[in-house]
């Protein structure tokens, strides 16, 4: 018996041993890859800046080398962060050491305003006399969208661009819930809010399918305006071509003024070397974009600025809390907001709001601390691919709303969903529930049975209330008349471009627009850029990383179809009570 637990014990130690000698080994992996990253890359003349953007593009990424790494396959899945791209493509501009841009991108995933504030910026880089090379094996409709500002598009032989207009399914789930004996007890006020909707209905309501091809029809003329004025091609033109689906080939893309050249990559590489004099026999100077973020930009004057400008990112469902990636928690970004409020040297805030919504009670611990904000220092909000409902709520309070047309924003309106699983677990499973209650309401929202008229007119109070809060927050920040603000709410989704004319929107642009309107509101000349919240400790991440990915890596990778799903139910599952949330998680490509 002395052996067997001298055996254990040994047995224990090393194990213990084991794991932290893996530490130190990954602690020192670590700290190299950071001390790597934070090595400045010097570049050599006639070098391009070689833009790969078919990984995902969030509004702000981490320089954590383990962010996203699958522990699975020991593979990283980086994510791209728009205010790296932008910094880049701005500062590409002004540095002699490179003479232009090959653009390669066949299926982005970044929503179209996202693409959109890509694109204005690669527009502004063309102002520098510098060329724009676009290169892909194929084109997504949304790719597409964005390689139209290159000087030419290539296409490989044999491959097809996708110009077929915009579209937007929703699916829904009444049907299963029937047959699973589950009944969805809805309340809500808004006559286009629609989020219920997958659980209630089997299509789209009339007003729902009104927004929707609002929505997109203002969305789609955009993109033919703007993909037209590049390609010198009217709009009624690109119209045709979507309607007959002229460019169902290579050469009927050609022939239609879709792309310029059908070549292979070689002699595309062959044309970046006659661009950039560079010999034939010779290796192509490129840089890309992470190593590029690693070339110091060129400073202003001889000292850092003491004044700044904080911009603070606020991405994702919201709910209580800290949040996690790509949710925004009340608790962190009320944070955030806070200490840029109180610190002297920020003279304005920046608060990129990319958002559906979430919920009512987050949302409004957030606006709290907006409201405090702007009535200290200018804060200008700056909408990302989405900015509604809840997204709207925390936006409301700032000084300037700045947006791009493509912008989904709106949706001013409340939900609450109760479920009645009685008849699933009594019928299907066998299950029955008793309760023994000291007062009338102590089970008020139980799932085992049906509300009663009485419970159900308490909750719809509720959402009344709330609905009426949200109306008079957007009615006090935007200075319209509370009755103007329901009758543009209701729950109704806008584009950006109505958005503006509704008066929800002061000025369309991106986050380096709303940058810039924040310095003069200051009246700023030279100030610099802080981010919050701010970023993680590699290390705090690394063990995060072990927690969530593993639930993940049941559904697969944590960026497709089955994972975003999960994410988005998880995050209704978790923020209980009144949501003031999107109708659907939209998505335009």
């Amino acid at each position: 018996m002395k052996s067997f637990f001298k055996f254990l014990l040994a047995s224990v130690l090393g194990v213990i041993i084991g794991f932290f000698l893996i530490f130190l080994i990954m602690a020192g992996i670590i700290g190299a890859m950071i001390s790597m990253a934070d090595r400045d890359v010097e570049i050599r003349p006639n070098t391009i800046l070689h833009l790969e953007l078919d990984q995902p593009i969030v509004d702000r990424a981490t320089r954590n080398p383990f962010e996203d790494f699958d522990w699975f396959t020991m593979r990283p899945v980086r994510r791209l962060g728009l205010n790296e791209i932008l910094d880049n493509i701005e500062k590409a501009k002004k540095d002699d050491n490179i003479d232009g841009i090959f653009l390669e991108v066949t299926m982005p995933q970044a929503g179209i305003s996202t693409l959109g504030e890509i694109r204005a910026a690669l527009e502004d880089f063309r102002e520098s006399g510098k060329f724009i090379i676009a290169a892909g094996d194929s084109y997504t409709q949304a790719a597409y969208y964005l390689a139209s500002v290159a000087d030419t598009i290539y296409l490989t032989p044999n491959g097809i661009v996708q110009w077929t207009g915009l579209q937007s399914q929703v699916m829904f789930f009444k049907g299963t819930l029937e047959k699973l004996g589950v009944e969805p007890e809805i309340l809500r006020h808004g006559e286009f809010k629609s989020a219920v909707e997958p659980f209630t209905e089997e299509e789209m309501s009339d007003e729902n399918r009104e927004q929707v091809s609002a929505y997109l029809g203002s969305i789609w003329q955009v993109m033919r305006e703007e993909v037209g004025g590049n390609r010198e091609l009217e709009a009624g033109r690109l119209d045709r071509i979507s309607e007959e689906l002229l460019v169902r080939s290579d050469r009927a893309a050609l022939e239609n003024g879709i792309v310029d050249v059908l070549a292979y990559r070689d002699e595309i590489i062959g044309r970046l070397k006659e661009l950039t004099d560079t010999d034939e026999e010779d290796d192509l100077r490129a840089v890309n974009l992470h190593r590029y973020s690693r070339v110091p930009a060129p400073r202003e004057g001889r000292r850092m600025p003491r004044e700044k400008i904080a911009v603070v990112y606020a991405e994702g469902t919201i709910g209580p809390g800290e949040g996690r990636d790509l949710s925004i928690g009340s608790g962190q970004i009320s944070r955030a907001l806070r200490e840029a409020r109180r610190d002297t040297s920020i003279k304005a805030i920046v608060f990129r709001v990319n958002s559906p919504g979430g919920s009512a009670l987050a949302s409004e611990v957030i606006w709290r601390e907006v409201d405090l904000a702007s009535r200290e220092k200018p804060v200008i909000v700056s909408m990302g691919d989405v900015a509604a409902s809840g997204g709207y709520y925390i936006a409301a309070p700032a000084t300037k709303i700045v947006a791009s047309p493509q912008t989904i924003t709106g949706s001013i309106g409340v939900f609450g969903i109760l479920i009645d699983a009685s008849e699933f677990l009594n019928d299907k499973l066998g299950i029955t529930v008793d309760v023994v209650k000291t007062n009338e309401f102590a089970d008020i929202g139980s799932p085992f049975r049906q509300m009663t008229p009485a419970e159900r007119r308490i909750l719809q109070q509720g959402v009344e209330d709330i609905y009426e809060t949200f109306i008079n927050r957007v009615a006090e920040g935007r200075n319209i008349e509370a009755p103007e603000v329901d009758e543009i709410g209701q729950g109704r989704v806008w584009s950006g471009a109505d958005a503006m004319e509704l008066g929800l929107v002061d000025e369309f642009g991106g986050l380096k627009r709303a940058i810039e309107i924040a310095a003069e509101e200051a009246g700023l000349d030279v100030y610099r850029i802080v981010s919050l919240p701010r970023i993680r400790d590699p290390f705090e991440e690394l063990l995060r990383a072990f927690s969530f990915d593993v639930r993940m890596r049941l559904l697969g990778s944590r960026h497709n179809e089955a994972s975003r799903h999960f994410e988005l139910l998880q995050s209704i599952l978790e923020n209980q009570g009144v949501h003031a949330r999107m109708p659907f998680d939209i998505r335009v490509y």
